[in-house]
């Protein structure tokens, strides 16, 4: 489909010598330190984002309580969390703690707020009603308890991975089930950084810790992650591994990059403009600290693998592989859209899915149930069902155009999987085979047609 196969070829070579190395961390146990973006706008201090840990051979009985992996267990992602039935450390599997659903096949191709706040809700009162029970009236609970899972859906989440012994599992495993799990959560001196670095300091000690300069003495999800870098630049026979976990195409609010406390104040205007205007000096110090500390230079998606739900990690899509697929999907919307050609497939969608009810399939994976004339038909919104359901082929279509628009318009091309891209643009390619290629200005009018069906 594109051109350029040397480049192709070189690029390939680098990147199977890349999965080859990563794999082989990937393959034995292992500790990965989730450094996890922000989203919302509440300060510098939650510009800092969230982490975790994730253990491959570490799995749970309950959220609770822990033993290793059986064969064929992926493991459990653990974090410390404010407020959640008073509970200092919860451990969820990591399919869940991700995309709220229990198996990859059930991930949706495009979230909103809706379907996202239908999936949590489901999946709490199927594993988590213990931590997070039902309100007064079975209605769902208030609370933090939503941070537990579909992580993926609010944020991009990078792994730093580093090698662990089934010694050093059994040990963690003997300690957290033997210890009061009873929250000692605080901003300052016990936030869930500080629980990610205890636990990795556990399997290797006082490799992590905080930063007096850059972070005014917070611990803080950046500074481990930098200090992780730098240990296995020290210690390169230690089996080590990075990887991106994309945030969820979709119409929820894109996450924004991860910062340390003084890089956050430098970085927000309505912080750093007035206290230049008051001390010319203070300003100074921020911006020498922010330099000097390398903050500018920490990229958490290098040399990054791409996460593969339910397979081994993938290579990003290449700068120019990106742009080759926008040209292609900008030409495409334009013929099939005129009027507004096809710049806001993604939103256009939006719209029609805040409309629709989820449901799921006979195999679990979720649908969405949308009226069309009057009747209501079924669109799978999974890859594996999306060309499963009763729905005309022009909304099927839809759909995994604004899928397409939303993956490709992310910030980073490092943050997008080419196994996935492809596999999308193969699903339109079946959608297109399947309702000919005649639909250009009469596929606008029928969706806004459905749109206007909706109650």
């Amino acid at each position: 489909m594109f051109s350029r196969h040397i480049q192709s070829l070189r690029r390939a070579v680098a990147r199977i010598a890349v999965m080859v190395l990563a794999c082989a961390s990937l393959a034995g146990a292992s500790a990965t330190l989730l450094l996890e973006e922000p989203y919302g706008k509440l300060g510098f201090f939650t510009a800092t984002g969230h982490t975790a840990v994730y253990l491959s051979a570490v799995c749970a009985d309950t959220p609770l309580v822990l033993r290793p992996c059986a064969p064929g267990e992926t493991g459990v992602v653990i974090s410390r969390y404010d407020g959640v039935a008073g509970y200092d450390w919860i451990a969820i599997p990591l399919i869940p703690y991700l995309y709220a659903v229990d198996r990859p096949e059930d991930i949706p191709l495009f979230a909103d707020a809706k379907m996202v706040a239908f999936l949590r809700d489901r999946y709490r009162r199927k594993y988590l009603e213990s931590v997070a029970p039902d309100g007064k009236n079975g209605e769902t609970p208030g609370g933090n308890w939503y941070e537990l899972i579909g992580s993926s859906y609010d944020r991009t989440i990078y792994g730093f991975e580093i090698e662990s012994t089934p010694q050093q599992d059994a040990a963690l495993i003997r300690k957290l089930n033997s210890s009061a799990n009873q929250s000692h959560f605080h901003l300052v001196s016990n936030n869930c950084a500080d629980f990610a670095k205890d636990i990795i300091n556990f399997y290797y000690p006082k490799v992590l810790h905080r930063s007096v300069i850059a972070d005014i003495g917070f611990t803080t999800p950046k500074q481990l992650a930098k200090m992780l870098v730098k240990f296995n630049q020290r210690h390169p026979e230690i089996g080590y591994s990075r990887l991106v976990i994309a945030q969820v195409p979709g119409s929820m609010p894109r996450s924004s990059n991860v910062h340390g406390v003084v890089e956050s104040f430098f970085r927000s205007k309505k912080y750093i403009v007035p206290s230049a205007i008051a001390s010319p000096i203070f300003a100074g110090c921020v911006f020498a600290v922010y330099v000097g500390t390398g903050a500018p230079r920490f990229e958490p998606a290098r040399d990054a693998l791409i996460f593969n739900p339910g397979g081994d990690p993938k290579p990003p899509l290449a700068r120019e592989d990106r742009r080759a697929y926008q040209h292609q999907l900008q030409s495409l919307l334009a013929a099939a859209y005129p009027v507004t050609a096809g710049q806001d497939v993604d939103k256009a969608w939006s719209r029609l899915q805040a409309k629709a009810r989820t449901d799921f399939d006979d195999q679990g994976r979720p649908v969405l149930q949308i009226q069309v004339d009057g009747h209501i038909v079924r669109i799978g919104a999974s890859a594996d069902n999306v060309l499963n359901g009763s729905a005309p082929p022009q909304l099927t279509r839809e759909l995994l155009e604004a899928r397409l628009q939303s993956e490709l318009r992310r910030k980073s091309p490092r943050e997008i999987s080419e196994s996935e891209v492809t596999r999308d643009w193969k699903l339109l390619q079946q959608v297109l085979g399947e309702s000919g290629t005649g639909l250009t200005a009469r596929s606008s009018v029928h969706i806004e047609n459905i749109r206007g069906n909706q109650p």
